[in-house]
Formats: C-alpha cells, sequence, structure tokens
C-alpha cells in the first residue's frame, strides 16, 4: 500500500473511531455503553458509569469469541459477528443476537441461549420519501453532522424531484431553511450502496443529530418551539367557535352551525388571499393577501435525455433572479364576530421579501409576525392588536445586510412576557431579552468580542441559556466552538467545555451529562464524559492516537494565522504538503478558494484531508483559508462582502501567503513558490477562482473556475440579494466577472455541468462570449448530463490537475 493511501486510511480509521455514539440504558441517566472501531473493521464494545466515572470493555471480547467460534469459523474478539448489546445496568451481563438466535453471555463466561427480549435501541430511520407538499408555513431546521463523512442535503421537490441543496462536512451544522411538511434526504456523499435517511420536516423549529446505526443513518430530534409552551401558541377552547378560512381568492368565515359567509371582496387572481389565522377565541382572523411572484424559469437543454434521440428543453418554472418581484404578503385584519375589516397600516412592513407567522397570544389579544424586508436591512418582530395597532417589539437594522438566514433567532416567552432575540447591534452576534408587552430592551444576555452561533437549550424554569458559542476564548482560533450557559439576566456566563479545539457534544437524559469530542486540524480527537452542570471531567473516554507505522511519515493539516489587508485583522488558513514533501524543493502554491458569505470553510475539527493531500501530492502546497466577507467573525468583518462578491478576500489571502512563506517568520517556507500561484473553487469559489485572475494576475498565475456565477444577475434571488441588495444597481456589474473578461491576466480554465439548475450554465457561457470578444485564451470543460457539483468528478478532476501541472509546473514556461 502506498504511504499516500495509508495515511488515507489512517485518516478515515480515525475519524470514524472517533465518534462516540451513546447507548443510554432504558431509564437511566448515568449509564451507557457504545461501540469503537479501534482498528479498521474492527470493533470493541465500551461500558460506562457517569455516576461511578469508570469506563471499562462491556465484556470479555476474547472469550466470548472463543465460545463463538467453537462451533464454527475462528472469530477474533474485536470482529465479532454483532454490533448492538443489550447490557444489564451492572454490567454483569449482556444480550445479542447472532446466527438467527439470542444469546446471554455472563461476565462469568458463560454463554447460553435466551429466550427473553433483547432491547435492540430505537432508532428514527426516517420515513419514505413524498412530493413535499404545497405549504405556506417558513420553517427552518438545524441539521448536526455526527457521521465521519460528508453529508449531502437534499430537497425532494413539490414534483418529487431529488435536488441537491448543499453539503454538510463531518462535525459541522447548518441551519436549512425550508416550508413545513417538506421531505428532505440525508446521504452519505457518494455511498455506495447509497446511504440515507428521508424525514418530512413537521416542526417550524428544529434540530435534527445525524448518526449512524446499526440500520445505517438515524436522526436524532430535539424541538425548539418559537413559543415556549406550545408551538402553536395556544390550545384552543373546545367549545366551537367561528373560523376564517380562504375560498375563491377571498377570506370566508365558517360559523360553529357549519354555515360560511364571505367577508372580503376584494381578493382576485393577481392579488389573492392565501393563507388565515383565527384567533383562539374565534373572534377575530389575520388574513394574508398576496401578490403572486415573478415568472422566471430557468431553461436548460439535456442533449442525451433517456426517453429520446434528439436534445430536449428542460424547464425549472421557479428560478427568481435578483431584481424579480416576490411574492408580497400583506397582513389584514377582520373582525368575524362583525364580518368586517379593521384597517391596519402596513408602514412597518411594506416592501416585504417575506413575512413569517407566528401566530396570535394565547388570550387573543396579539397576533404576531415576523417581518422582513426587501433587501434584508430590517428585521422585525411585530405584533398586531385587536383594534389595528401595529407595534415594534423587536428590531435589527444595519446599512449593509440583516444575517437573517444564518443568525437570526427568537423565541417568546408568554407566560414572562418576555422575548429572546439575536441581535448583532453592537458588532457581535449576541441574544437581548426584550419586554414582550412593549418592546423595551430589558437587558443583553451575553456580550464580547465573540459570537453566539446557536441556541442549543433554553431552560424557562431555570432561566438559563445553553448556546454554541464561537471564539470565546481569545488566545484560540476565533471559529472554534464551545458550550456556554448564562442566566437569562447576563449572569454567571460558564464555558461548559474545555481543552484548545473545536468542541461537539452530546447530551445524556435528562441533560445531567454531556458527551464532549474535541480536536482541530493538527490534533487528533478526543473524548470524556463532563457534569452538565459543571463542566467538570466525569469520564475519560478516549483519545485518538497515530499508529506506530506513520510515526515520522504522517504530516498533519497546518494551521497558520496572520494579519490581512489592514495589517490587523488576523486571517486563518491550513497548509497542506504532499506526501513526500522536501523542505529543500520548490514547491507551486493552490489555493483551495471559497469566500460563499454564508459561513466560513477552512476546517477547524480533525478529518480526513485525503481530497487536498491527493492534488497536494501531484506536486503542490494547497492551503485554504477565510478572508473578509466570510462569516462568523465580527459584522464588519462579514460586511466586506455587502455589495461587493466580486471581492472574495483576495487581498487578505495574498497577505496571508506571503505571510506563511516569508523568510523573516518564525517558522519561514522558503519552498512555497509565490511566483507560481494557482487557486480552484467551485459555485461561489469558482466566481471567486476566475475574479482572481481576471483582477490579481499579478499574484495568481492559473485558476480553474467550476460551477461560478460569474454575474450575480444571473444567480438565485434568495442568495444573491442576501449579500449583493435590491434593487439591482451598479454594484452588480462593478462584481461581474463577465464585465470585467477583458482583464484576463492568467490561465484559465472554465468548468460547468449542463444541467445544473443551482447555478445557471448562462453564467459561464456568457463570461465564455465575453473572454472570446476579447481575444483571450482559455480553456473550457463542458459536462453534458453534469449536475451543480459535476466540476467535483474525478475526470474533471483529473483535467484540472493536469491544468495546474501545466501552468505551474513545467520549466519551458515563461
Amino acid at each position: 500500500m502506498e504511504m499516500s493511501q495509508k495515511i488515507a486510511t489512517f485518516e478515515e480509521v480515525c475519524a470514524r473511531s472517533a465518534i462516540v455514539i451513546p447507548r443510554w440504558l432504558p431509564g437511566s441517566t448515568s449509564v451507557f455503553w457504545y461501540r469503537r472501531e479501534v482498528a479498521e473493521g474492527r470493533f470493541q464494545f465500551f461500558h460506562v458509569d457517569c455516576e461511578k466515572g469508570t469506563r471499562c470493555l462491556a465484556f470479555d471480547h476474547e472469550a466470548l469469541a472463543s465460545k463463538l467460534g467453537q462451533d464454527s469459523q475462528q472469530i477474533q474478539g474485536d470482529s465479532l459477528p454483532f454490533s448492538w448489546i443489550d447490557l444489564d445496568g451492572d454490567g454483569s451481563s449482556i444480550r445479542f443476537k447472532h446466527d438467527g438466535k439470542s444469546w446471554k453471555f455472563s461476565r462469568d463466561g458463560t454463554l447460553t441461549e435466551w429466550d427473553g427480549v433483547v432491547y435492540e435501541g430505537r432508532f428514527d430511520r426516517g420515513c419514505d420519501e413524498a412530493a413535499s407538499p404545497w405549504s405556506r408555513e417558513p420553517a427552518a431546521v438545524t441539521l448536526v453532522n455526527q457521521t465521519s463523512k460528508r453529508i449531502d442535503i437534499i430537497w425532494i421537490s413539490n414534483e418529487n424531484e431529488a435536488k441537491f441543496c448543499v453539503p454538510l462536512q463531518p462535525g459541522r451544522s447548518r441551519v436549512v431553511t425550508s416550508w413545513l411538511y417538506h421531505y428532505w434526504r440525508l446521504e452519505v456523499h457518494e455511498s455506495e450502496p447509497r446511504s440515507s435517511v428521508s424525514f418530512q420536516l413537521k416542526s417550524r423549529r428544529c434540530t435534527a443529530v445525524i448518526q449512524d446505526s446499526p440500520l445505517g443513518l438515524s436522526l436524532q430530534w430535539d424541538s425548539d418551539p418559537i413559543v415556549e409552551g406550545d408551538e402553536d401558541i395556544t390550545e384552543r377552547d373546545p367549545t366551537p367557535q367561528p373560523e376564517a378560512f380562504v375560498q375563491k381568492c377571498n377570506v370566508w368565515v365558517r360559523e360553529p352551525n357549519g354555515s360560511t359567509s364571505q367577508i372580503s371582496h376584494y381578493g382576485f387572481k393577481d392579488d389573492e388571499f392565501k393563507d388565515a389565522y383565527t384567533s383562539p377565541d374565534g373572534n377575530f382572523a389575520i388574513a394574508i393577501q398576496c401578490k403572486p411572484a415573478s415568472n422566471s424559469p430557468l431553461h436548460l437543454i439535456n442533449v442525451t435525455p433517456h426517453d429520446q434521440f434528439l436534445p430536449k428543453l428542460i424547464t425549472k418554472e421557479e428560478h427568481l433572479r435578483p431584481g424579480d418581484n416576490v411574492e408580497v404578503k400583506r397582513p389584514r385584519l377582520f373582525s368575524l364576530r362583525e364580518k368586517t375589516e379593521i384597517p391596519v397600516d402596513n408602514v412597518l412592513f411594506a416592501n416585504t421579501y417575506i413575512i413569517t407567522n407566528i401566530g396570535w397570544s394565547s388570550n387573543s389579544q396579539k397576533y404576531y409576525f415576523v417581518f422582513n424586508e426587501r433587501g434584508h436591512q430590517h428585521l422585525r418582530l411585530l405584533s398586531v392588536d385587536r383594534d389595528g395597532a401595529v407595534q415594534v417589539l423587536a428590531e435589527e437594522k444595519s446599512k449593509t445586510f440583516v444575517d437573517y438566514h444564518q443568525k437570526s433567532y427568537y423565541k417568546l416567552l408568554p407566560k414572562t412576557n418576555e422575548l429572546l432575540w439575536a441581535s448583532e447591534r453592537d458588532n457581535w452576534n449576541h441574544i437581548y431579552l426584550f419586554d414582550l408587552q412593549d418592546g423595551s430592551l430589558k437587558n443583553q444576555v451575553t456580550k464580547g468580542e465573540w459570537n453566539v452561533h446557536s441556541v442549543d437549550h433554553v431552560d424557562v424554569k431555570q432561566r438559563k441559556l445553553w448556546l454554541r458559542v464561537l471564539g470565546i476564548h481569545p488566545k484560540e482560533d476565533p471559529y472554534y466552538a464551545h458550550l456556554a450557559c448564562v442566566n437569562f439576566d447576563g449572569s454567571s456566563l460558564q464555558v461548559i467545555t474545555d481543552g484548545d479545539g473545536t468542541h461537539a457534544w452530546q447530551w445524556g437524559p435528562q441533560r445531567r451529562f454531556l458527551i464532549d469530542t474535541w480536536s482541530r486540524v493538527d490534533d487528533l480527537p478526543q473524548s470524556i464524559v463532563r457534569d452538565a452542570d459543571t463542566g467538570k471531567e466525569a469520564v475519560f473516554l478516549q483519545q485518538e492516537e497515530l499508529v506506530p507505522e506513520l510515526a515520522g511519515k504522517w504530516r498533519p493539516v497546518e494551521r497558520f494565522h496572520a494579519p490581512g489587508r489592514d495589517g490587523t485583522t488576523q486571517i486563518y488558513g491550513t497548509i497542506v504538503y504532499p506526501v513526500d514533501f522536501d523542505k529543500t524543493k520548490s514547491y507551486p502554491v493552490l489555493e483551495c478558494i471559497y469566500a460563499g458569505p454564508q459561513d466560513f470553510y477552512t476546517p477547524k475539527a480533525f478529518r480526513p484531508a485525503t481530497g487536498l493531500r491527493a492534488i497536494a501530492d501531484q506536486g503542490f502546497i494547497v492551503v485554504r483559508s477565510d478572508g473578509m466577507g466570510t462569516n462568523w467573525r465580527s459584522k464588519r468583518f462579514h460586511d466586506v462582502c455587502y455589495e461587493n462578491l466580486g471581492d472574495p478576500g483576495v487581498l487578505d489571502r495574498i497577505a496571508w501567503m506571503r505571510a506563511a512563506a516569508a523568510a523573516a517568520a518564525a517558522e519561514s517556507r522558503p519552498f512555497m513558490d509565490l511566483s507560481r500561484v494557482g487557486c480552484f473553487g467551485f459555485s461561489s469559489g469558482g466566481q471567486n477562482a476566475a475574479a482572481a485572475v481576471l483582477h490579481h494576475a499579478d499574484f495568481y498565475r492559473a485558476a480553474f473556475a467550476g460551477a461560478g456565477c460569474h454575474d450575480n444577475r444571473l444567480g438565485t434571488l434568495h442568495w444573491t440579494e442576501m449579500f449583493m441588495g435590491h434593487p439591482v444597481d451598479a454594484s452588480y456589474e462593478a462584481s461581474s466577472n463577465v464585465a470585467h473578461a477583458h482583464k484576463l491576466g492568467g490561465a484559465l480554465m472554465l468548468c460547468h455541468g449542463g444541467m445544473d439548475t443551482v447555478v445557471d450554465p448562462a453564467c459561464t457561457l456568457q463570461l465564455v462570449q465575453k473572454l472570446i470578444d476579447a481575444d483571450k485564451d482559455f480553456d473550457l470543460v463542458i459536462v453534458p448530463k453534469g449536475a451543480h457539483h459535476a466540476g467535483e468528478t474525478p475526470w474533471v478532476e483529473k483535467k484540472m490537475v493536469a491544468f495546474f501541472e501545466k501552468h505551474l509546473q513545467k520549466t519551458e514556461l515563461l
């Protein structure tokens, strides 16, 4: 086995071995077992008692293997023919299934057939897929990947088509916005046979933890109701009440006796009522009148359809682009008793991008909703009284944009008339506590030069928040995640996790204990059990170690940080070396670039670096960093992207690379040849890579751009307007690679899939035409049946590496 393959295998096994999936014993809050991969394809079972602080083998593996192997082929203790055990609370025996029978193995070495029940756990294996129903209710799910593999997040459309949305790397989490009752598939990337789990989103806000189970992928759910106490605001009085409904584009009321009557008369096809929300007492209703979105289809040509010889036109009906009309919703208030409309001034919710229903208060006095303004500079939580008065209860505003996709959080606490609200008003994402009656600020809950990434748990009785925070330790990488808790009044902030690395955790029953796993790209994972209240270590579980045969041969991914363009702000990145690295040689540098402003992308936790190592092994130093304009630093850091997607933080990346290679640095890297620098990226990274050789060809000699949105006017409305703003103005032209095609100064290879429904292939083809018009030389790779990630297939990656070898490694080049 070649050394590169040995390293890849070690990293893969290490990532799998680091995963601790606790199987808590029924009824216990402190005892669990877990199965650990101790070598490739070899496993052991461990018994953990958190109260006693013990971890040991769950049984004598060798003795059981000997017993099972007496009448059949030899069985090894770390390759037992089962993956699940039913463990006694005191560890005196286990039960398991093998060869069609149930067995009991006791601590004294006795193996007998078992005629009782073997508890085999409870797993949510999802549901059967179906076409997503038409839904009017927005919803969001936070997906947490606790497997060792990349998970592809796939939406099942209204036409029952599986449409890839985004990837989710191991150890990472992502908020996915959706519609209530839509279907989703979570699939292990490039798994064969396919390993996946599907689910229907049945809660407006929830978390799904993706785990491995004996049956494949499984889900562990946790709900976080928008309104504490009842996700649907209130339990209705069982007494029959009038109820509003929509029919023939208008609002109607159904009386308790079943009779109906129309109470609005000005709804029509292009301005119809679509949703109605009746107050619990049946006296009032909010109805949403809607003006339709633009009809803006995406046209693709399938040149090799399976059902005919001639090419076929494929049309995706809904593909809104920047500047198109979105569906405009306007809440209207009706008295169901009087059957009349009560006027509501829309000055606080005009110019709508989206309105999200929260619902009526339990006493029917107020209706709550969230207004997101077109252009994303105002996000408001509003209430409408029974007399039509509108009140601002909380507002997030910005001269650039409000990051409602990743940082929006609100939770209503009706029993105490309070509201938890996330805001970046002090330059960092933090939680604030408001009065739900008058909208006054009671106090800032969290504060400091760090970010609240997400709310992990809200304990209303203890008035305490549990939070996933980034950058809370000043001496650590600012992207490292930790678990913290704090009281509603901002007191007693405590960081529960400890250790220089990025942390992921799993709660035990009743949140008494948690399993904390942390690592860095250059530090192998370790796991312990912590007391959830104090954060103290209860049980040490495991720490991964380098296998002896790779000692002195495995070089971990290297971390490096240095100031960016302003000479002050630290930029964090990684460096990957070839397997046969020789510091006396000179190597061209390849940057993996992706600057989508929705997140950060340089890995923080240990995970296999197989893809980048494979490229580095071709004779390159491969680097990656997050420049200004990417997410989860300060608001000012993020705002660099506003109306400026043509700048992927290249000046920060250049400064970072120069610092890494500088001879005066504490750890100089003279082997990084900055006269031979290239970059490659896909999707937003494709746009970034092309921009590098258009605007910075004095530094970047070559670029590979896969599926790039080279003119954001052709991009998707919801993503593009978030960062480029609305209306479409001169900033779109200024950020367009197409508009600057004549500036090409380096080698460029463009690639696009002909069936890409995420980024219109026209984005690349328009750039191609402008390059031809400007008499520029370039390479073009079209994958006719390829989708959005066609550029990441082995065939295209081979062409990409050959392209960089030609332009960065050949000695005959000028």
